[in-house]
């Protein structure tokens, strides 16, 4: 796969993003909600394809409810920047100026006795302003009231979550060809990114890259420790490709791995495998997680494996759904997450084996297919 290569897909029109806002509104409803409200964060570009330059303490907020317009309230100096969003063209655009009281531009597209969803990134000054202004109005952020919002992917964003991990493989393809041995864990980490980019990537959120005792750490960010000889080295990267995100985990060793790096490996890979085969349509996000965690806790390794199985994956690299004990949201054709169990040794390796799953009509389906053997590397 070469950057060359990869058309990037339609843009999203404002009829998607209309389409997007109607489903909220009516999930929300469903939900006992009088309304969402939304502030500059992913929910804002995933609903309009509007993102501010800079997030200050301006007030900007859409306002989503039934049996009334979208309305996207923004400070009047940033209007002409909103009204150029795709999304925002089917919107109706109320502006408010330095020195007046923004929220009583948001107060009379509220119930005074309304219970709101509230994006999770909105600013506690904001939801205080509306408090005082409203004191009857009460809020629940959307992870709580609408934590499935953007979890079921339509055909478009299928395709853009698709070209993000197969931008993703062509990395992984590539950095294996490097020299790993007598380099820090930050020159690979570098190589990585740059990988990223060239196949597409616009933006890269994690590089991460595990060596040896480092590769204990789940989320251990590439230092400054000499990579050698006998390392095994968890490589953990992604970002934003078209808007939409990339995640995958491999596993390497540098040179003839010991006969317990195989092994490990090979329990990791199992639980893996037994992670995606349990996704389909009416599962629950736990049983994901079950299917893995028991493979490697037969295995002997339980206590070693110490997150949860997965995350979802959409205009951020880690949302709802998540794939952990307790959880016992159904999935959805559409839905996509990680799968990615581990196991970690404290103060000697990691391994960790992850790809990004699609739920379709009768089971899950890899967006990442690069070889889940353990790759060696020089």
């Amino acid at each position: 796969m070469s950057s060359a290569a990869v058309q990037a897909p339609p843009p999203f029109t404002v009829d998607d993003y209309l389409a997007r806002a109607r489903r909220v509104v009516e999930a929300a409803s469903e939900r006992g909600l009088s309304g969402v409200l939304v502030t500059p964060g992913p929910d804002l570009v995933w609903l309009t394809g509007y993102q501010p330059t800079a997030i200050t303490e301006r007030l900007t907020m859409l306002v989503l409810g039934p049996d009334q317009e979208p309305t996207l309230v923004v400070p009047a100096l940033e209007r002409p920047d909103a009204v150029a969003a795709e999304g925002v063209r089917g919107m109706k655009v109320v502006d408010w100026a330095d020195g007046t009281d923004p929220y009583l531009a948001v107060a009379p597209r509220l119930r005074p006795d309304g219970t709101y969803g509230i994006s999770d990134s909105a600013w506690a000054m904001h939801l205080l302003g509306l408090q005082k202004g409203l004191p009857g109005t009460t809020y629940q952020s959307l992870t709580v009231g609408l934590p499935m919002m953007r979890a079921v992917k339509g055909p478009d964003e299928l395709a853009r979550l698709t070209a993000a991990g197969a931008a993703a493989d062509a990395a992984y393809g590539e950095i294996v060809k490097v020299r790993f041995a007598g380099r820090r864990e930050t020159d690979v980490a570098a190589d990585l990114a740059g990988l990223l980019r060239r196949f597409g990537h616009e933006q890269v959120d994690f590089t991460v890259v595990g060596s040896g005792p480092n590769g204990a750490n789940p989320h251990h960010e590439a230092g400054e420790r000499v990579i050698q000889p006998g390392d095994a080295v968890v490589l953990d990267f992604g970002g934003l490709m078209f808007g939409y995100g990339s995640d995958t985990t491999r596993t390497v060793c540098v040179g003839e791995p010991t006969q317990e790096i195989r092994d490990v490996h090979e329990i990791v890979r199992r639980a893996q495998d037994a992670g995606v085969a349990a996704v389909r349509p009416g599962a629950t996000c736990q049983d994901v997680d079950r299917a893995a965690r028991a493979v490697i806790t037969d295995a002997g390794y339980g206590d070693a494996f110490i997150h949860r199985t997965g995350h979802g994956i959409g205009v951020t690299t880690h949302e709802p759904p998540y794939m952990v004990e307790g959880e016992e949201q159904p999935l959805v054709p559409g839905m996509c997450f990680s799968v990615e169990p581990g196991i970690y040794l404290a103060g000697r390796f990691g391994v960790r084996i992850e790809d990004i799953v699609t739920v379709t009509q009768d089971g899950g389906l890899r967006l990442n297919n690069t070889d889940h053997g353990l790759a060696v590397v020089e």
